[in-house]
């Protein structure tokens, strides 16, 4: 099942479950304007090339909509919808006051020189210029696009508009991006791991975890959690993968990724089958690669009892059914990798008041987010007797659908 199915899935389950109109539920899922644009650029061979754009601006009723730009050959429509609705309701779980957008290009970075990513970051930026705005649709970076790529639209932005550093976020920190926001989403899966584990009498320090992906979320994940006293007994990423029933040591790990480029070949590890980590022994899983990693056919195998969804949409609706029956506890995506978008809106705060927070405050804000974030779940988990992903999304949708009524949605 695809990201677009299983997300209006959810939604139509969490509309059941909370007894929504139909005429609601229906207008709910209609994104408010979907924009496709052409892109022509000169390459640095002097030939033309055409590359197709696309901005998806799901739903506005809490705020401004918010949403990443990701630069990858299989941009397709369906997904950049699937991703902006998915938005609306993330920002909902976690109550920072946006509403969902995406957008991307179909194109592949690896194969643009920098001048010809500038070249078309910008002719992107001058299609959608004016249907995008500080307080109308902030884009961030998603995959294949960067600080840098932000910088380029803060500037090809600002030559209409005047100087606007809140037009996106995960920015560069000379440009005003913001302290905290790189270890951002890692640490909001650390928090509500946290949250979740103390909801069930334990905590990180003394529990065994395997990460999959060791990117910039599932790097910082490994991070936190070892300096907190987890064990982390297997990582893996598409380089390698590396086990050590003690214990990795991941201040070395990073150290030898570093130097190496990959995991494998590790002193302090051996190395195993990455396939193999999803079903190891070990007390949390936290998936924080690719989607639909968890499906019918491994998921009988899971060995854990706690599973975070740090990547979007890891685990298929049929593995949710099976890991539930096991009795595995799932964190979903939804709430646990949100603390991305949270920084986002510390930065477009400190952007739009010219005022700048140190990183304890940032790190503070994040985890008095993503812990209330927690509890509100649990509390629609008790009203609607359902599990915490219906649980987030029951608080999500709840949350948009109530701002529409309050706001007129039929005038």
């Amino acid at each position: 099942m695809n990201a677009l199915s299983a997300t209006n899935r959810n939604f139509r389950h969490a509309a059941r479950l909370l007894n929504l109109d139909s005429k609601i539920e229906t207008s709910l899922l209609i994104p408010y304007r979907e924009i496709k644009v052409e892109c022509t650029i000169p390459k640095d061979d002097g030939s033309l090339t055409s590359f197709v754009g696309f901005r998806v601006q799901h739903d506005n009723s809490r705020g401004p909509m918010k949403g990443g730009i990701r630069y990858h050959p299989e941009v397709e429509h369906g997904e950049v919808n699937a991703l902006a609705q998915l938005m609306t309701w993330k920002t909902a779980v976690v109550n920072v006051p946006y509403g969902g957008a995406k957008g991307g290009i179909g194109c592949s970075p690896k194969e643009l020189s920098l001048s010809e990513l500038e070249r078309l970051t910008r002719v992107f930026t001058q299609k959608i210029h004016d249907l995008i705005g500080v307080n109308t649709d902030i884009p961030a970076p998603d995959m294949g696009t960067n600080g840098q790529t932000m910088a380029w639209i803060v500037d090809e932005y600002s030559k209409f508009h005047g100087y606007s550093p809140a037009i996106v976020t995960g920015k560069p920190l000379d440009l005003g991006g913001s302290l905290g926001r790189e270890a951002a989403t890692g640490r909001g899966v650390v928090y509500a791991t946290e949250a979740l584990l103390e909801e069930h009498g334990k905590s990180i320090k003394g529990l065994t975890f395997a990460i999959q992906g060791f990117g910039n979320v599932g790097s910082w994940v490994a991070r936190l959690i070892h300096e907190r006293g987890g064990k982390i007994v297997a990582v893996s990423d598409v380089t390698g993968a590396i086990k050590n029933t003690n214990g990795i040591d991941i201040p070395a790990l990073l150290g030898h990724k570093e130097a190496t480029g990959s995991l494998s070949s590790f002193d302090g590890g051996d190395d195993m089958d990455a396939d193999e980590l999803l079903v190891h022994e070990c007390d949390v899983l936290i998936p924080c690669a690719l989607g639909g990693v968890l499906n019918r056919e491994n998921a009988g195998d899971v060995k854990a009892k706690f599973i975070i969804e740090g990547a979007n949409h890891p685990t298929d609706p049929e593995a949710d059914e099976i890991l539930s029956k096991k009795g595995v506890v799932i964190l979903p995506d939804i709430y646990a990798n949100a603390g991305g978008v949270t920084v986002s809106y510390f930065e477009w705060v400190q952007n739009m008041q010219a005022f700048m927070w140190n990183e304890e405050k940032v790190n503070d804000e994040l985890k008095k987010y993503m812990t209330k974030a927690f509890h509100s779940i649990k509390s629609m988990c008790r009203t609607h007797e359902c599990n915490l992903r219906m649980g987030a999304f029951t608080l999500g949708v709840n949350r948009v659908a109530r701002s529409t009524l309050l706001r007129g949605w039929e005038a």
